[in-house]
Order: C-alpha cells, then structure tokens, then sequence
C-alpha cells in the first residue's frame, strides 16, 4: 500500500512523543518488521553471522526429516517449513544473496539425503513433491539472474549439483519434462527465464 503523500506530511509533523507512540503501537502488529529493526538498529551479528544460523537450524530439520521420513507430502511439508525460516531471514536481513545459497543449499540436501525415500514412494504420492522441487529450481534461477552477474558464477557448483540430483531422481527427471523444466538451464540460465515460468504457470502447470 502507498502511502498519500498527505499522511506522511502529517506523521512528520507529529510531536516526537506521540511518533514513538505511533512506532511502538505499529511494531506490536509487524514481527517481521520488529525483528527486522532489531538486528538493523540492536544486534551485532553481520549478515553472514545470521545467515549461518539459519543454515545450522536447516541442518538439523533436514536430519530429522530424514530420520523420521514418513511420506514425500510430509518431506513436502517441512520443506515448507524450511522455506519459512529462509523467507524471514531475507525479510529481517535483505540478505539476497543468502536467499539463494541457503535455498540451494537446503533443497540440494534435501535430494540427497531423502533420494532412496522418495524413491521408494509411489509416483502419485512423489508427485507434489517433486512438482514443488521443479517451482524451485525456476524460482532460485529467477533469483539468480537478478543478481549482479559477478555474483552468479559462485552458484555454479551447487547448480550442477542440483541439476545432477534431478536427473538422478527418475521421479524428478519426470516432474521437469511434464512442468518444462530443462536442467540444461541450471548450467545456462535463459535471459527470458521470468517469461518461460510465467506462461509454464499460465499453462497451469508447477501446481
């Protein structure tokens, strides 16, 4: 929502008092955004410090999601879960860059702990799940192509990676031939990679 201009004259013209009043009120209602100027303005971790934390929680959830593996939908579930943590990260850090890693970092783990599990799943019930591996990818490769291409070169290896893995999963190999996914592209992103996931969508597939 954008704020008339109106309104923000007025707020600046509030006394200083009734300001942080105003602040203190909206910050009950905004965790994200409490959070995110408590690590701004009151912690003293650096980005980096704060993105190794998440990386050391996702560790652990991936070791109990492959220890008490159940279904590909539960798998599914706490990759979700996973996910979460990565978003509130981003949201309290800005840490772009570690959107990316971590998310790389987290599915490629995920495949390569869990490869045996899923397999040994029905394809109907791998079926979601490997759909919601193939929306990733298209959604790290999104992101990565809008990063300064000085960056890129450094997902080189985990995209290979990650590329290897789902050509590895014949249940996977499946999801990115039935939803157009070429793992070519993880070596190679297209330009256009935004356009080729928004008419995939359109054509209502990744879902």
């Amino acid at each position: 929502m954008k704020l008339p201009n109106e309104l923000k004259k007025a707020i600046s013209e509030l006394p200083s008092e009734e300001k942080d009043k105003l602040i203190f009120r909206l910050l009950r209602k905004d965790e994200v955004l409490t959070n995110r100027l408590l690590f701004e303005l009151v912690s003293d971790k650096t980005v980096e410090e704060a993105r190794n934390e998440v990386k050391k929680d996702i560790i652990r959830m991936i070791e109990h999601s492959t220890k008490y593996f159940y279904s590909p939908g539960c798998l599914r579930e706490d990759v979700g879960s996973m996910s979460g943590a990565i978003t509130e990260h981003t949201a309290i850090t800005k840490d772009k860059y570690g959107e990316i890693s971590l998310n790389l970092f987290m599915i490629t783990e995920v495949l390569q702990r869990n490869r045996e599990n899923i397999m040994k799943s029905t394809p109907q019930k791998a079926k979601k799940f490997c759909t919601a591996v193939i929306a990733r990818a298209f959604k790290i490769l999104i992101l990565i192509k809008k990063l300064h291409e000085d960056y890129r070169i450094e997902f080189a290896e985990d995209l290979e990676k990650f590329g290897t893995l789902i050509s590895d999963i014949p249940y996977l190999a499946d999801a990115a031939t039935v939803n157009g996914f070429n793992t070519k592209w993880l070596l190679n992103i297209p330009d256009d990679i935004e356009l080729i996931h928004k008419d995939i969508r359109e054509q209502g597939l990744l879902c």
